[in-house]
Order: structure tokens, then C-alpha cells, then sequence
């Protein structure tokens, strides 16, 4: 397994890891994810392991804490041997006015409650799982600092913020002296490319590495969903389509279609050629995989130890293009001082 640098900091994660959204299953939300129990957990770690996935990342509103508190018992007796990324800032719980947020009080609780659930001392990668508007950014990074000082938390990131949100927080953090973010928790995939306008040459600049969560696009990259075929009765779309991303169905195809000869050509699937070419894509630090059953692990783990062609990648590149939000497509004019990251 390949290991990369997380941003800008010395330490390295692999370039897969894996998400424990599928842990718990509680709420109708998250069973449609995937109802997994700390024995199918500890199997799928097993596997993970063997394979080089030592980073799993998981939050406080996965199942509402079931996933880190089943993530906590499938690692038990080897945490020295894995990276834990966990997040929290979405609600907890519905009647505490204070279970929200960034807030100082919301963030100390919100790690001191996941470190009982995942039965450890400490955090690897703490992430903010969201912006939150109404708390001073300055007490936010205070209280993060005081927590890395505590020893209850090693590095910080954020996930689902704006280019404002993040650049904003690096600029206090550099201003008082307190830890910078060193990973961005980010939707990226062949068919969500809006990471790359701003946000991936913002994680460049600013050495703030990409951590990507729903690499396949939502469930439409695993190679079930084709043209003028309907959706398979146990995908998850059924139930989620409305929540995330929106794709029209002509784009799907025409990245599916893509997707699909170059999988004749590799002999690969569509999954691990989606997630193949994420990893060749700057600023990437680490893929997050999710898998409901061994299988879908295996053919996941998959995607490394081979590379796409720049001919292959440049065809995907072209089959997935959009035209951008403004001002970035009128940037993408005057590529000579706006050249696309690399």
C-alpha cells in the first residue's frame, strides 16, 4: 500500500482508507447505507489490514455514535497499528441547544464522547465536519489547539467547507499561532468535479491535503447503473438519490460509457478505475472506501498497484468535464496565469 503525506504536515496516511458510514445502521438515512455489526466490523478491518488500510475514518452523527462505538470494538487490541479520523460540528442531540456547532463547549464534548466510543486516547485526524457561520473562527482554532496541547487530538481538518471557510481559518491559525488544518474531508469523483475550481488549488497553495469521501459518485460509479436500465433493487439510490449530488442522467452515461471501455481495455472494473484515477489527481492524500460486505471491499481494494494510462486518464478527464461556475470558466480562459493544478 502506497502512503502519502496528509498536506503539508510529515505525517502519512494510505492512499486508501476506510469509511465506517455502513457501521450501525440506525435511522433510515444510514441503513440504507448498510447495517454493519461489530463482528462483520472486525472481518472487514481484518481485511483492511492485511491489505495495508490502516487509516478508518467514521463522526459522532454516523448512526448517531454506533459507528465509532462498533469502530472502537473491531479495533480493539490493535489500535497502535491504525489511524482513527473522526468528525464532528452537525447536531447530536436534538434537545441540547449546545450539541451543535464549533462552539468550545460542542467540540470538547463532542471529542471527549468519541474517545469513550472508540475506546482510545487519542484522535489521529479530528475534523470539523462542517462550517459553522455563528462561532468565532479565533475560538474554534483555540479550542482545537488546547485539545492537540491535551493530547487528545494529533491533526486537524475540516470537510465540507467553502474556499472562504477554509482560507479564512488557515489565515487565523497562522496569525495566533495555532495548529493549521492539514486535510480537507472533500466530495471528489468523476462525476463531482467542482473540488478542483477552487478548493484543490486553494489545498495546493496552502499544503492542505484532500481526503475524499463518496469517490463513486454517490453509488452511481459502482458499475450496476447503465443506460436505459433501470436501478438495481438493492441499490442504495432508491433511498438516498434525493440527498445527494444531482446528475443529470445524459452526464452519467456519457462517464459510465467512458468508464466502461476503458475497463475493457484493463480488464478492470468500473469501480477501481473511478477510484484509479482519483489517486493521479494532485493534492489527494487519501480515498475513503466504504463496503457493506467483504466483496465489495475486495473489489475496492483493487484500485491500487496499477495506474491508468495519461491517454485513459485523459479520456476520463474529457468524458467528465463541466463547464465550471463563473469566474472560474472565464479563469479557465487565461490558462497561461490560471494553469489547472498539477
Amino acid at each position: 500500500m502506497e502512503y502519502r503525506h496528509l498536506g503539508a504536515s510529515g505525517f502519512k496516511v494510505p492512499v486508501l482508507s476506510f469509511g465506517t458510514g455502513t457501521f450501525g445502521g440506525k435511522g433510515e438515512f444510514f441503513q440504507a447505507w448498510g447495517e454493519t455489526d461489530v463482528s462483520e466490523a472486525r472481518q472487514l478491518v481484518d481485511i483492511c489490514l492485511d491489505a495495508g488500510v490502516t487509516m478508518f475514518d467514521t463522526a459522532d452523527i454516523y448512526s448517531r455514535g454506533s459507528s465509532e462505538s462498533i469502530l472502537g470494538e473491531a479495533l480493539k487490541g490493535r489500535r497502535d497499528k491504525v489511524i482513527i479520523s473522526t468528525k464532528a460540528t452537525f447536531r447530536f442531540d436534538a434537545d441540547d441547544p449546545n450539541s451543535v456547532g464549533s462552539s468550545r463547549f460542542h467540540l470538547i464534548n463532542a471529542v471527549n464522547d468519541a474517545l469513550k466510543r472508540l475506546q482510545t486516547d487519542y484522535i489521529d485526524l479530528f475534523q470539523l465536519h462542517g462550517f459553522d457561520a455563528k462561532t468565532p473562527v479565533e475560538e474554534t482554532l483555540s479550542t482545537l489547539d488546547d485539545l492537540v496541547r491535551a493530547g487528545k487530538i494529533r491533526y486537524t481538518g475540516v470537510s465540507n467547507f467553502s474556499g472562504w471557510h477554509l482560507q479564512k481559518s488557515l489565515d487565523v491559525a497562522d496569525r495566533h499561532g495555532y495548529p493549521r488544518y492539514v486535510a480537507n474531508q472533500t466530495y471528489y469523483s468523476l462525476i463531482g468535479r467542482d473540488y478542483e475550481w477552487e478548493l484543490m488549488p486553494l489545498g495546493l497553495d496552502q499544503g492542505v491535503g484532500a481526503v475524499i469521501w463518496s469517490p463513486l459518485g454517490w453509488g452511481r460509479l459502482t458499475g450496476k447503473i447503465r443506460r436505459g436500465q433501470p436501478l438495481p433493487e438493492s441499490s442504495r439510490l432508491h433511498k438516498t438519490a434525493d440527498v445527494g449530488p444531482p446528475v443529470p442522467d445524459e452526464y452519467l452515461y456519457r462517464v459510465v460509457d467512458a468508464l466502461d471501455a476503458i475497463a475493457e481495455e484493463t480488464g478492470k472494473t468500473v469501480p477501481q478505475i473511478a477510484l484509479n484515477w482519483l489517486l493521479q489527481r494532485p493534492t489527494v492524500a487519501t480515498v475513503l472506501i466504504g463496503a457493506r460486505n467483504e466483496e465489495q471491499l475486495r473489489q475496492n481494494l483493487g484500485a491500487v498497484g496499477w495506474n491508468l494510462t495519461a491517454e485513459q486518464v485523459k479520456r476520463l478527464d474529457e468524458a467528465s468535464k463541466v463547464r465550471p461556475a463563473y469566474p472560474y470558466w472565464h479563469q479557465e480562459g487565461f490558462a497561461e496565469r490560471n494553469p489547472f493544478p498539477v
